[in-house]
């Protein structure tokens, strides 16, 4: 099974009540042979441009793994879904990712253990 990204806009009138909604995604990525490995709700945002004559939409990303096979299906299930005003199925760089967390570890890592700065030219700040 691969791993994607999923960003969807829902409409912004469910802000009362996104679990219906986010459940249908659910539904759809498991009856797909997949699993959601993590949802990260942003909340209403201003678009950038008017979608459906809506200014603000509703963010949530996922994180899925699915065989790829069934991309094409969760993609056009997510296109005849009401309550979702726009969404994008991406693979992320694994290796992109996996070295920009390496670079942040080491410069806390480094953060953590120069207590005392020093510059070029090898005297204290």
């Amino acid at each position: 099974m691969n791993q994607y990204e999923i960003a969807v806009l829902f409409d912004p009138g469910l802000e009362v009540d996104l679990s219906k909604s986010t459940a249908k995604l659910e539904k759809i990525v498991t009856d797909n042979k997949g699993k959601i490995v993590k949802s990260d709700n942003w909340g209403k945002r201003k678009l950038a441009y008017q979608i459906d004559k809506h200014e603000y939409a509703l963010y949530v990303f996922y994180t899925v793994e699915l065989p790829a096979q069934s991309v094409a299906k969760v993609d056009t299930t997510l296109n005849i879904t009401d309550e979702v005003i726009r969404h994008l199925i991406t693979r992320p760089d694994l290796k992109a990712i996996a070295k920009a967390e390496a670079q942040k570890a080491e410069k806390a890592k480094k953060n953590l253990a120069g207590g005392s700065e020093q510059d070029d030219s090898g005297e204290e700040r």
